[in-house]
């Protein structure tokens, strides 16, 4: 399906990812990336707010063996919305191990569920932002219904909003039966810093010992150049509050890019740059197993 004004092309990743300059671990995780295409087979969604370049597995497995990488979550990026076909497909066709984070609706029914958590599903994503019609509130009732059809799975329900909006998160989300994980530290508005209400509460939600966060797309978060200086406080932040349920994620093929495509090594190096080396790596590996029950 063609761009249109309302979905433009995104730029392809770069094609030459270097090695990071650390070392990976045995079982590091990527833990949040996209399969996108090839869009000749997986048809995408006429309501998206972008169209990204066919960025395949084949692609990605390229990515992991420089990188060193050896397990991998695959989220369902917006483009599908809930057809998860090529995020299924992925996981049956993955040699690395892999685990999945799909997006359903509310007619979802529990055989489904079931069949998915077989093959590797371990999470559900609600995107209430990066859509054409991003809600100003969150959805308490779509989250605590999802929150329900899933807790019998152990899954747990990924947002992508933006915390800064939302200064009684916390409230709103502590009692829901699942854990809750937020994608790109946050995903605080360009701006906003640690000092906002909304991160606050992020903080105090992770204090519940049920709340996870992804430290990804750090580009998202400000228009300065790699290595986006201003993101380090609210790493450091998250790394202060709970080092033990932060993960790692590319966000390859960087959709949502607005600046210079970064080269992926460098993005790695990054984790580096935030954390020492036994704090990075328990958070590329052993966090990211418990959460994704690897």
């Amino acid at each position: 399906m063609p761009a249109t004004p309302s979905a433009p092309l995104c730029a392809a990743p770069d094609p030459s990812p270097r090695a990071p300059a650390h070392a990976m671990p045995r079982h590091a995780c990527d833990a949040h990336m996209h399969i996108c295409g090839p869009e000749s087979r997986y048809a995408y969604a006429a309501e998206r707010i972008y169209t990204p370049p066919d960025a395949v597995l084949a692609d990605y497995l390229r990515l992991t063996r420089a990188l060193g990488l050896e397990r991998v979550v695959f989220v369902q990026p917006s483009i599908y919305g809930t057809d998860n076909a090529a995020l299924l497909d992925a996981l049956r066709d993955c040699p690395l191990e892999c685990r999945g984070v799909a997006v359903v609706d509310a007619s979802v029914d529990e055989q489904t569920l079931a069949a998915w958590h077989a093959a590797g599903v371990r999470g559900v994503r609600l995107n209430i932002v990066d859509t054409q019609s991003p809600q100003p509130v969150l959805p308490e009732r779509a989250i605590r219904g999802l929150a329900e059809r899933i807790a019998p799975f152990g899954w747990h329900l990924e947002l992508l909003a933006h915390v800064d909006d939302f200064a009684s998160l916390d409230t709103v989300l502590t009692r829901l039966p699942v854990d809750v994980v937020f994608g790109h530290l946050g995903y605080l508005r360009r701006g906003a810093t640690v000092a906002s209400a909304g991160f606050r509460a992020l903080l105090r939600l992770l204090d519940t010992g049920r709340c996870w966060v992804k430290l990804t797309g750090p580009y998202r978060l400000t228009d300065a150049p790699l290595p986006y200086a201003p993101v380090a406080a609210i790493a450091a932040a998250l790394l202060a509050a709970a080092p033990e349920r932060l993960v790692w994620g590319s966000d390859w093929p960087h959709v949502m890019l607005r600046g210079v495509m970064p080269n992926d090594g460098a993005l790695l190096d990054l984790l580096f740059d935030w954390a020492d080396g036994p704090a990075a790596r328990r958070i590329l590996v052993d966090n990211a197993a418990t959460l994704y029950d690897f």
